[in-house]
């Protein structure tokens, strides 16, 4: 028996607010015209939140926009008000003044800001239907607010995927940053190449876009001038700043999947409708899921069958197909 983990990632919402060019298919037809809204109840969040006795972190994000929910707030209420430590991931285009208010009020401890670019032309190009000069504004709104209310809560960090398209505004970024009061820029890789041949048909376009815009092939050394650069940017200015591998680490052979990755073991991965899924880089069940944890529960999943298979798997030489194209395995993330 595997012992429930500490960290949990729940997606609140499965459908977004923007088309994303990184995501340039819609994955999944939930919340669309004339279908139900894909948020999840009330009653199956605090169901799930009861049965990890041992959680002290939740991660509230996936595929959707979390703060489209219109519980948000009493889901971190919730989890926060039993010592639990919330974060949450956004594209911060939704924020009015008093929902800035809520995320200091709420107990929401940490806030991840995307942030794709430091120019209104390459975020707009990246982010379709977003407005560079909102996300700002909104983020003006959160500073305040934390301001007004003499808060530390919540700790905002800015979250960027490097890519051939923003890579030059890097530094840039790393200033908007600073200007901002922010002084927390975290910058990944592209997540996943969605190399898997069990991929389904429909995320092929995100296979092109992940080929075309991957640094791993990009000219090794203009990546290194732009990542000089922003490290220089952030020395100066006093920005914490975290940049992802160039190449992907030398692992010794033979060791196991475990000693990379140790994903399965200590988090939990749990989407809107509650499909229980390895980890948040896989993003949607229907690449692999191990079951229903809202309808069947958390610990009959969480050991069930296939987690048990995928586990033991992922500890041997050879691991799951989805997990090597994953970035966060081979050390690239």
């Amino acid at each position: 028996m595997t012992p429930l983990p500490e960290y949990v990632q729940i997606e609140p919402v499965g459908q977004c607010n923007l088309r994303c060019r990184m995501c340039p298919i819609q994955f999944r037809g939930e919340g669309g015209p004339g279908q139900p809204r894909a948020f999840m109840e009330m009653d199956v969040f605090r169901s799930l939140v009861d049965q990890f006795p041992s959680m002290t972190e939740l991660q509230l994000q996936g595929l959707g926009e979390p703060l489209l929910h219109p519980r948000f707030f009493d889901m971190v209420r919730y989890a926060a008000e039993r010592g639990i430590r919330v974060s949450t991931n956004t594209n911060l285009t939704v924020l009015t003044e008093q929902r800035a208010d809520e995320c200091v009020r709420s107990g929401l401890h940490t806030m991840h800001i995307s942030l794709d670019g430091a120019t209104a032309e390459t975020y707009q190009v990246i982010r379709i239907r977003a407005r560079f000069e909102r996300v700002l504004r909104n983020l003006r709104r959160l500073v305040q607010a934390k301001a007004r209310l003499e808060s530390a809560l919540p700790h905002l960090r800015l979250v960027a995927v490097a890519m051939r398209e923003n890579l030059e505004e890097l530094p840039e970024l790393v200033r908007l940053a600073h200007d901002e009061g922010i002084h927390s820029v975290f910058v990944q890789h592209l997540c996943h190449d969605f190399g898997e041949t069990s991929l389904p048909e429909r995320y092929a376009p995100m296979r092109s876009f992940i080929d075309q815009q991957t640094l791993l092939a990009e000219d090794t050394e203009r990546v290194e001038r732009c990542f000089g650069a922003a490290r220089a940017q952030a020395t100066a200015l006093g920005v914490d700043l975290r940049l992802p591998n160039l190449k992907p680490k030398v692992f010794p052979p033979g060791l196991p999947g475990r000693k990379r990755c140790d994903w399965p073991w200590r988090g939990s991965y749990i989407s809107y409708n509650g499909k229980a899924m390895p980890c948040c880089m896989v993003a949607t069940p229907d690449r692999i899921h191990f079951g229903d944890m809202a309808q069947d529960g958390v610990e009959a999943v969480w050991n069930n069958q296939e987690y048990t298979a995928f586990r033991e798997q992922l500890d041997s030489p050879v691991p799951p197909e989805v997990c090597r194209s994953c970035a966060l395995y081979a050390g690239t993330f």
